[in-house]
C-alpha cells in the first residue's frame, strides 16, 4: 500500500482510539483546563505518532546493521523489460483512484465552507460598530442574534439583553478571548476537513467545543454569579440563531450538558493523576503502529539474512565477477595448503586485533580494493590455483570468505563463512591472506576497521550444456552478463574463450546496458495478446574488435520473444573487447532477458520510452 495511505489510515485510527480513551477516562470530570490540553494533545499526537518509526532505531543497532550491509552490498541493479497489459482492467486501481477523487472532493467542499464561515465573521467585523461596555471593547451586531467571540473580537447585540445578562455574557466571551479558545476551534475544524469521512473526528470536534463552553461557564460561576440565574439566561437565549458558526458562541447547544456540568460536584484533585495515563497510551500506540514493521525487519534480518545471505550474495556477486571463475584450461595446479594451520594463525591474529580496535559491520565508506572491482577480479583470477585433488574429483562450488580491512588497509582475520571442501576452502583463505593493502573504510570521516565478504567460485570446465543450465536456473538480475561452457557448434574463425583476464564490457557499464535494453526492446503484440511471458537466454560472441556476433537462443520461450531478443542483441553497439595476456580475444557471453507483463505503475521509465 502507498506510504501516504498508510500514514493517513494510522492518523484516523489514532483519532478514533483517542476519542474512546477520552470518553472512558476524562468525559465526566471537571478538570476543564486539563481536558482542553488533553484534547489538543490528542489531535497533535494523532498526526505525529505514525512518523515515529522504530525501524530506523533497529537499523542503527550494530549487529543488525552489519547483516543489512551484507545483504544490500551485493544487491546488483535489476532490470526486466516489461510492457503494460493494456487489455486487463485493474479494478483495484480504479477503486483506489475513485476513493481518492471522492476524498479530495469532500476536502474541497469543506474548505469552501470554512472560508465562507471565516469571511462571514470578517464581514460582521466590518459592518459592526465598535463600542465599550464595562471597559471592554465590543462590536455591536446589526441584528439580534446570539453573542459570540472570535479571538479578541466580541460580538454582542446590547439592546437584546438586560444589564445583568450583559455582564454574564461579557465575562463568558472575555474568557474565550483571553484563553485563545478560537485556536482550538480552528484546529478541530481543519482536522475535520482533513478527516471528514471519520465520524470520530467530528465527535472530537464536538467535545472540544463543549469543553470550551464548560471553561467559560465555570469562569462565570467563579466570579460569584448565581448559577441558577445564569442557567435561566442561557435557556432564554436558546431560540436565538448564531451569527457565525466558526466562533465561540455564548449559546451553544446542547445546553443540557452545560447545565449538568455547572451543577456537577467538583472532581477530587487526586483525579488529575489519571491524565498521566496519556503517556503510556501514546507509547503503546507508537509500538503497535510499528509492530508490523518491527516484526518484518527483525524476522527478515535475523532469519533470512543470517541463514541465506551468503547464498544470495554469491549467486549474484560471483556471476558478476566472471573472471574469478576458473577453468581447467587456464588454472595452474598446486598442492593445497594445510587449512588447519591457516585457521590457527587467523585465530591468533583475530584475538589480538579485536582487543585493539572496534570492527564495524558497516561504514559510511566501505573498503575498496586498489583499482576497484575490476582489479579485484583480475587479482583473484591471476592468484588463485585450482587444487589438484579437487580438480581430479571434479569438486566445485562457491567458497565465501570474510575478513577485516584494518584502518591501515591491511587484510586480517580471514575466515570461511561458507565452505565447500577443505582443499577449496584452504585455497580461498590463501589468496585472501596474501592480498595487498586495501583502501580502508571510513566512519565519521575517519579510517575504521570494517568487515568485508568476498565470494570465490571454483568451477571446473563443465563441458556441453553445463553452464547454460546454470544460467537458466540462476536467480541473476535479468541483465547480468555471465559466461558459460557453450554447447553450440564452434566457429571456424579462431579460438573463443569462455573466461579471460579482462572480460568484455558494454560501453558505459551495466547501467548503460540496462538503458539500452529499456529503449530498444519492444514487446511483441502477438505475445501480449497471448499473455506469453518468460526468460529468453541469448548467447553471443564479442570478437577482437568488440563487435557482437553469432547471437543465438540458448533458452527459448516463444518464436516472437526469441526473435525480439535476437534483434536487440544483433543491433548492439561495439563492446570494449576482452583481453587475455594483454591481447584482445574473442569471448563468449550469454545474456538473459525476461519478458513480463506488469501493472501500469510497475513499468520502468526506460520501457515506457
Amino acid at each position: 500500500m502507498n506510504p501516504e495511505w498508510v500514514y493517513f489510515l494510522k492518523v484516523n485510527a489514532g483519532i478514533a482510539l483517542f476519542y474512546a480513551f477520552y470518553r472512558l477516562f476524562f468525559y465526566r470530570d471537571t478538570f476543564f483546563t486539563w481536558r482542553r490540553t488533553a484534547l489538543f494533545g490528542f489531535f497533535i499526537l494523532s498526526f505525529l505518532y505514525p512518523l515515529l518509526n522504530l525501524q530506523d532505531w533497529i537499523k542503527n543497532q550494530e549487529p543488525i546493521v552489519a547483516m543489512v550491509d551484507l545483504y544490500a552490498s551485493a544487491a546488483w541493479p535489476e532490470y526486466t523489460p516489461t510492457v503494460t497489459a493494456s487489455e486487463v482492467i485493474d479494478w483495484e486501481e480504479v477503486v483506489i483512484n475513485s476513493l481518492g477523487y471522492l476524498y479530495i472532493s469532500g476536502i474541497l467542499l469543506l474548505c469552501i465552507r470554512f472560508l465562507l464561515q471565516l469571511s462571514s465573521i470578517i464581514r460582521l467585523r466590518v459592518q459592526s460598530r465598535r463600542s465599550m461596555i464595562n471597559d471592554i471593547f465590543i462590536y455591536e451586531l446589526p441584528h439580534a442574534s446570539s453573542p459570540f467571540s472570535f479571538f479578541h473580537w466580541i460580538f454582542v447585540h446590547p439592546t437584546s439583553h438586560t444589564e445583568e445578562e450583559l455582564d454574564e455574557i461579557l465575562i463568558h466571551e472575555l474568557t474565550h478571548a483571553r484563553q485563545y479558545h478560537s485556536i482550538d476551534v480552528i484546529l478541530s475544524e481543519l482536522i475535520c476537513i482533513a478527516c471528514w469521512f471519520n465520524p470520530f473526528a467530528w465527535l472530537m470536534k464536538r467535545e472540544v467545543r463543549n469543553n470550551l463552553e464548560y471553561l467559560a461557564d465555570h469562569r462565570v460561576i467563579q466570579t460569584g454569579r448565581d448559577y441558577q440565574s445564569y442557567q435561566f439566561h442561557l435557556l432564554g437565549l436558546a431560540h436565538q440563531k448564531a451569527a457565525a458558526n466558526l466562533s465561540n458562541s455564548f449559546n451553544v447547544l446542547p445546553l443540557k450538558n452545560r447545565i449538568k456540568m455547572m451543577n456537577k460536584k467538583r472532581t477530587k484533585e487526586i483525579g488529575r493523576t489519571k491524565y498521566l495515563l496519556f503517556l503510556p497510551l501514546a507509547t503503546l500506540l507508537m509500538i503497535f503502529s510499528n509492530i508490523e514493521t518491527v516484526a518484518r525487519t527483525t524476522k527478515s534480518i535475523a532469519k533470512e539474512v543470517i541463514l541465506n545471505v551468503e547464498n544470495k550474495i554469491n549467486e549474484e556477486a560471483v556471476e558478476k565477477m566472471n573472471s574469478t571463475t576458473l577453468t581447467t584450461e587456464t588454472s595452474e595446479m598446486t598442492p593445497p595448503q594445510d587449512k588447519k594451520k591457516v585457521s590457527k594463525d587467523t585465530k591468533t591474529k583475530e584475538e589480538t586485533k579485536e582487543e585493539d580496535e572496534k570492527v564495524h559491520g558497516m561504514a559510511e565508506k566501505m573498503p575498496d580494493f586498489p583499482g576497484g572491482m575490476e582489479a579485484l577480479m583480475t587479482y583473484i583470477n591471476k592468484t588463485i590455483k585450482y587444487p589438484e585433488k579437487a580438480m581430479k574429483e571434479n569438486i566445485s562450488g562457491r567458497v565465501i570468505v570474510q575478513f577485516i580491512v584494518r584502518k591501515d588497509g591491511t587484510v586480517t582475520n580471514p575466515r570461511v563463512v561458507k565452505g565447500v571442501d577443505p582443499e577449496l576452502d584452504a585455497e580461498a583463505m590463501r589468496i585472501v591472506s596474501i592480498m595487498p593493502k586495501w583502501i580502508p573504510g571510513e566512519v565519521n570521516g575517519k579510517p575504521a576497521s570494517v568487515k568485508y565478504t568476498v565470494p570465490v567460485m571454483f568451477k571446473p570446465f563443465g563441458g556441453k550444456g553445463t553452464a547454460a543450465k546454470e544460467v537458466k536456473e540462476s536467480k541473476l538480475p535479468e541483465v547480468t552478463v555471465v559466461s558459460y561452457a557453450a554447447d553450440e557448434k564452434p566457429t571456424n574463425e579462431g579460438t573463443v574463450f569462455e573466461v579471460v583476464e579482462e572480460m568484455p564490457q558494454y560501453p558505459g557499464g551495466i547501467n548503460a546496458l540496462m538503458e539500452y535494453l529499456g529503449k530498444s526492446i519492444k514487446y511483441p503484440v502477438e505475445a501480449q495478446k497471448s499473455n506469453i511471458q518468460g526468460r529468453v537466454i541469448v548467447s553471443m560472441i564479442v570478437d577482437e574488435t568488440g563487435k557482437v556476433t553469432h547471437p543465438h537462443i540458448v533458452n527459448s520461450v516463444s518464436p516472437s520473444l526469441d526473435a525480439e531478443a535476437i534483434r536487440v542483441v544483433s543491433r548492439m553497439p561495439q563492446w570494449v573487447p576482452g583481453k587475455q595476456r594483454g591481447e584482445t580475444v574473442r569471448v563468449r557471453y550469454s545474456l538473459p532477458i525476461a519478458f513480463r507483463l506488469q501493472k501500469p505503475e510497475a513499468v520502468p521509465t526506460e520501457a515506457k520510452k
